[in-house]
């Protein structure tokens, strides 16, 4: 496997490697400058919807670094050890099924403060939050754990010291990895879709009947359905896998630049929208996010 992948030319890695580092520190100084707001403004950490945001900034900020990092070590170093791969794409893929879970969460916590009003505060305080994003957390490791478990079961005890091009694909490839990723995904998918389309009907519904603030509602609407679009680009990761290896099929010689075209839209383009959902549309954060950016 190893041998059949191509070297790309000095200036198409220097482009490529310039334009990645480049996205992920405008992406993430954006991101960093909303953790920052939110670490010194008490009236956030007192709100679930607050501290979930902020959480799901964080868990992106991590995985667009680690993606970053990757994918500049693999142009330099070019192939990991297995067991350094493995650690790697176990931290990425259970920071992946976070940004799935805390959207599904998100909504919900939303479909709560527009439709259960009187049982918001009570339903979702601060400690049951932080429970909330250690349970993410739980359910998110189970399936990366599972990808080694497998790999070492079907394994030779020496694998693990070769070395390998750190992609998912070239390093999870067993039938029973196939078998475990399709269960895992339709589970995980299925859930969270299912949420962001009850929880926006439920919303609009609301909306609709004016049974609370009809602004409130609407916002909460919109934002529910911004999660959807996330949720739609976060899609990419599962959808690209299946594309790139017929293209890669179709186009060999290409493998490289087919690689990192997936890797821009389905690490980096996700990572885009966040900032839009309650940073530039939630007037608290919008009002102190002016201050730092415009050093005043």
């Amino acid at each position: 496997m190893n041998s059949t992948i191509p070297r790309d030319p000095f200036n198409d890695a220097f482009i490529k490697n310039f334009i990645s580092i480049a996205l992920g520190l405008i992406i993430n100084y954006i991101n960093g400058t909303f953790v920052l707001v939110f670490l010194k403004n008490d009236i956030f950490h007192r709100e679930p919807r607050y501290i979930l945001y902020i959480h799901l900034v964080i868990n992106d900020m991590i995985m667009l670094s680690v993606s970053v990092g990757l994918q500049v070590a693999t142009y330099t170093v070019r192939f990991f050890n297995v067991s350094v791969c493995c650690f790697v794409l176990f931290f990425a893929n259970t920071v992946g099924k976070n940004t799935l879970l805390n959207l599904a969460c998100m909504s919900i916590e939303r479909y709560i403060a527009i439709c259960k009003p009187l049982h918001h505060s009570q339903l979702c305080t601060v400690r049951r939050t932080y429970i909330l994003i250690c349970f993410i957390w739980t359910m998110s490791t189970a399936p990366s754990l599972s990808d080694i478990f497998i790999m070492a079961s079907v394994r030779p005890v020496s694998f693990f010291s070769t070395t390998i091009y750190c992609v998912k694909l070239y390093i999870y490839n067993t039938w029973q990895h196939e078998v475990k990723d399709i269960v895992v995904n339709v589970v995980y998918l299925s859930f969270v879709w299912i949420t962001l389309i009850v929880t926006y009907i439920k919303v609009l519904l609301a909306a609709n009947a004016a049974v609370s603030d009809e602004t409130s509602a609407k916002k909460s609407r919109n934002t529910i359905l911004l999660h959807g679009i996330q949720l739609l680009l976060c899609m990419l990761t599962y959808v690209m896998p299946l594309l790139i290896t017929k293209l890669v099929e179709l186009y060999p010689q290409s493998q490289t630049t087919i690689l990192y075209i997936q890797f821009l839209l389905a690490n980096i383009l996700p990572r885009l929208l966040i900032p839009l959902i309650y940073g530039v549309r939630d007037k608290q954060f919008s009002q102190r996010i002016r201050l730092y950016f415009c050093c005043k």
